[in-house]
């Protein structure tokens, strides 16, 4: 296929190079983040998505995406698909959705788990909004830079599954590292803890693939200081998404709602900006009760 690609930071960079290694033929845009080796570079967002039979966006946010959608639907060929694989509110991912279907274009949201590890393996789990047609036209890419797609529903619906999913996420890691720090202070070693909760009822994906203490369980930021696979600034701009969403549907959501308020307090006043969101393991070990 012919593919534009507008966003090529942590993320976009290896979806859109692992695309190309595939064979198809990308023309990359992004104003500041350097293009890829295998990709075509074009000088504007416009110029990106001209002739191709689909246009994936990797975004910081809903703003940005509504501008780039601005942009590029008027220049986009009919027929083809608009697939933004970035993290919005469920509002802003409809508007653009409407936009692209008005111009005579597919439109998906796709917002993705797994992080940049997994868009470096091309490992990455799909949650996709949007008609069956556009999902069938893009799923062979999903193919290459995932493992897995599952097309949760009508736009709006991915971004939902996604928020649903990492507000889970982000309350299981907090009380993860609030066992550990537990367990260091009841003479449990860590080791013993992760044999039992792993196999146990405690068992989450949290312990078990991506473990915040060093030296337990598969290899994680945690043994690499902490540097982000997936970041706490991430996981609180995901949080507040989430808060957001409970508000405007009427849904109640207080382990949210304390998951965000912690992280906020770890990004904004405490030494969590830039650091993975796993880091607050050494947050509660330093703190004391």
């Amino acid at each position: 296929m012919k593919i534009g690609f507008i966003g090529l930071g942590n993320m976009g960079a290896p979806m859109a190079a692992n695309l190309a290694k595939a064979g198809h033929e990308i023309t990359g845009f992004d104003t500041a983040a350097p293009i890829p080796a295998g990709l075509t570079s074009a000088g504007s967002a416009a110029d990106a998505v001209r002739d191709a039979d689909v246009v994936i966006t990797m975004l910081p946010n809903g703003a940005i995406l509504k501008m780039v959608a601005q942009q590029i639907i008027p220049n986009m060929k009919r027929g083809a698909v608009l697939c933004d694989c970035s993290t919005v509110d469920v509002n802003s991912a409809r508007t653009v959705a409407s936009g692209a279907s008005a111009a005579g274009l597919g439109a998906l949201d796709a917002p993705v788990s797994g992080g940049i590890g997994g868009a470096q393996n091309g490992t990455l789990t799909f949650m996709v909004g949007g008609s069956g047609a556009a999902f069938a036209t893009v799923s062979p890419l999903f193919d290459i830079m995932g493992q897995k797609a599952v097309h949760c529903g009508d736009s709006g619906a991915g971004q939902a599954a996604k928020i649903c999913n990492n507000m889970i996420l982000g309350a299981t890691m907090i009380v993860t590292c609030e066992a550990f720090a537990l367990a260091d202070k009841l003479g449990l070693d860590r080791q013993k803890m992760f044999d039992v909760v792993s196999t146990s009822s405690g068992y989450s994906w949290s312990m078990n693939a991506y473990c915040p203490a060093p030296g337990i369980g598969p290899q994680s930021p945690a043994d690499n200081d902490y540097r982000p696979g997936f970041s706490a600034d991430l996981m609180l701009k995901d949080l507040g998404l989430a808060r957001d969403a409970a508000r405007s549907a009427g849904a109640q959501t207080p382990m949210g709602e304390l998951a965000l308020q912690l992280y906020e307090q770890f990004v904004e006043q405490e030494d969590g900006r830039g650091r993975d969101f796993s880091a607050m393991l050494p947050r509660f070990v330093k703190m004391n009760g």
